[in-house]
């Protein structure tokens, strides 16, 4: 994933991206969630199979560091 996703504060205003393009993973995400298959998300953007998967991988990742605080009950 690392050499797949790339964040450039002049390119896409920062958010992350598949390198050597300007296709943001959250684009990717949006159209998998969307019902997309992964061949029609690389047709659509002209992007490989392994940048699929390192837009899952990196939105694995997020998910995984993320902290659940509940708030008290009064």
């Amino acid at each position: 994933m690392i050499d797949r996703v790339i964040i450039y504060p002049e390119i896409q205003h920062g958010k992350p991206i598949i390198k050597g393009t300007r296709i943001p993973i959250i684009r990717i995400l949006g159209g998998m969630s969307g019902g997309m298959s992964k061949e029609e998300i690389m047709c659509e953007y002209n992007i490989g199979e392994a940048d699929v998967f390192a837009a899952l991988e990196y939105a694995s990742a997020l998910i995984e560091t993320e902290q659940f605080h509940p708030l008290p009950k009064y």
